[in-house]
């Protein structure tokens, strides 16, 4: 059975179709979010094994978000072009085929590189899962269809961080990838034999590849050269150098083609601007916070792998259990009040982790400082995604989620890159409790300060919706790394294949 553009869904959520598609489209996308919270915990393990040194641990984190951020919007467009049920497949094949090259990698090198190519998979799967639910589910089942599947993801986020834990502990930090390798055969032939192909009959233009390319390299050139700084080479000055002239060729290229991947036309949108500029704030601040916090909780305080896994559970669990709640306070009372009073809440968490060094006690030093992180996110995340969509013309939100959904992963990423150099950490502070502690200690503030920016930002520009504008579809929502990636009405994932405006 086909569904197009040009025929309305009519896969009902009680029917057995509806329900593999529901199974497929929750072990595609849980693949994407277990890793995303699970590689954090591994990073000490993953040091000690592979003799590598702070800036590979670094790049483990941001080779997988580079080619992620720039490919994502990307893979939404292909997906629209040539099936979404037959690029999610490829992307979780991909996905799986990378993680098993993680898994065996001999050294930190060759992880590196699988992670760049997990990265694709990445960037192929996570727009079809939920374009495969709106393209295929008859109007009135879309809702729920929709629910379930983003609490179902939820879920997987929330046991991230613990199953990512036990498996260190126990079967070694290598099965947190090759887990994926079991959940791909089975998502893989079950989308095959009983999900539906849609596809979007009206895409038309060229792929911006080049748009795409120069936007990924512009990321690694700069990560590559905030990790390598405190070398202070030549080398290094001249790939930071490239790095913006890359993203100058970037701007130029959406510009000047016919169908950019990033139509610069968007930004025309003030709000559409400022909410993106919060966006990097934010992810910006989550990013290291949660790459440093995992370290800290294991390098100095002492916690197991397992311990420091559970231990991030409070934050994933507000967030699931109370985003729906947030949108719809932010819905009666506007998103201005929310998107400041989110990134101040998770500022104060940020400061009160600095309670957190050697011999750190669980429920007075670390939990309260997660419970208000966790209140802060909820308070920000359901707003700003509801803004975002706002912000644009209805025809654009798959668009504007995208474009929003790939700042957040790169600001994440240059957070990673640039904060252990902001904070002074040597290339081998890790392995170091006094050394890590003492940087931990002037990141946070780093981080918090920057948080308190993003909440500036909103209360001096953000401004209520117009009444029936686009609102989110996904209500609940676990992930702590990214805002969640919304569609197009009609199936039409995050794409850059229209005309430019």
């Amino acid at each position: 059975m086909a569904v197009t553009a040009q025929h309305a869904p009519a896969v009902r959520i009680s029917s057995p179709t509806g329900r593999w598609i529901l199974l497929t489209t929750v072990l595609g996308s849980s693949m994407a979010m277990l890793d995303s919270t699970v590689v954090n915990v591994a990073l000490p393990r993953i040091g000690r094994d592979l003799d590598a040194n702070l800036a590979a641990l670094q790049w483990t984190v941001n080779a997988y978000m580079v080619t992620l951020a720039g490919l994502i919007l990307l893979g939404g467009s292909l997906g629209d072009r040539y099936g979404r049920r037959r690029i999610f497949v490829l992307g979780v094949v991909w996905f799986a085929t990378a993680s098993l090259l993680c898994g065996l990698a001999p050294n930190a090198a060759i992880l590196v590189g699988a992670r760049a190519l997990q990265g694709i998979g990445g960037a192929l799967l996570t727009p079809g899962s939920l374009a495969l639910i709106q393209a295929s589910f008859h109007p009135d089942d879309r809702g729920r269809a929709v629910g379930l599947w983003s609490g179902f993801g939820g879920i997987g986020a929330a046991v991230g961080p613990f199953l990512g834990g036990w498996l260190v502990a126990g079967p070694g930090w290598r099965w947190v990838f090759l887990l994926n390798v079991p959940l791909a055969l089975v998502c893989a032939p079950i989308a095959v034999r009983h999900v539906p192909e849609s596809s979007g009959g009206t895409a038309r233009g060229r792929f911006d590849v080049l748009g795409a390319a120069l936007g990924a390299l512009s990321l690694a050139l700069v990560t590559y050269a905030l990790i390598e700084a405190r070398n202070g080479t030549l080398a290094v000055a001249l790939t930071a150098v490239a790095g913006v002239l890359a993203a100058v060729a970037f701007v130029y290229v959406e510009k000047h083609r016919r169908d950019p991947m990033m139509p610069p036309g968007i930004f025309a949108s003030s709000q559409f601007t400022a909410v993106n500029l919060v966006t990097l704030c934010v992810y910006a601040a989550f990013g290291g916070f949660f790459f440093l916090t995992a370290l800290q909780l294991q390098v100095v305080a002492g916690y197991s792998p397992l311990e420091a896994g559970t231990a991030l559970l409070p934050t994933t669990a507000l967030m699931l259990l109370f985003s729906a709640r947030s949108g719809a306070l932010a819905d009666r009372i506007g998103p201005r009040l929310p998107l400041t009073a989110g990134p101040l809440l998770c500022a104060v968490a940020l400061l009160l982790m600095l309670r957190v060094g050697k011999g750190a006690d669980y429920l007075t030093d670390v939990l309260p400082a997660l419970l208000v992180m966790g209140a802060g996110m909820v308070t920000l995340v359901a707003p700003l995604t509801a803004t975002v969509l706002a912000s644009v013309d209805t025809s654009r939100a798959g668009l504007a989620s995208g474009i929003n959904n790939a700042a957040a992963r790169a600001a994440g990423l240059i957070a990673v890159a640039a904060l252990p150099l902001l904070a002074g950490m040597g290339p081998e502070a890790y392995r170091s409790a006094d050394a890590f502690d003492a940087a931990f200690r002037r990141a946070m503030p780093i981080c918090a300060a920057v948080l308190v920016v993003g909440a500036v930002l909103a209360f001096t520009t953000v401004r209520r919706p117009a009444p029936g504008c686009r609102r989110p579809e996904c209500r609940t929502h676990g992930s702590v790394t990214t805002p969640p990636l919304e569609t197009g009405r009609g199936g039409a994932a995050a794409t850059g294949t229209g005309p430019a405006s």
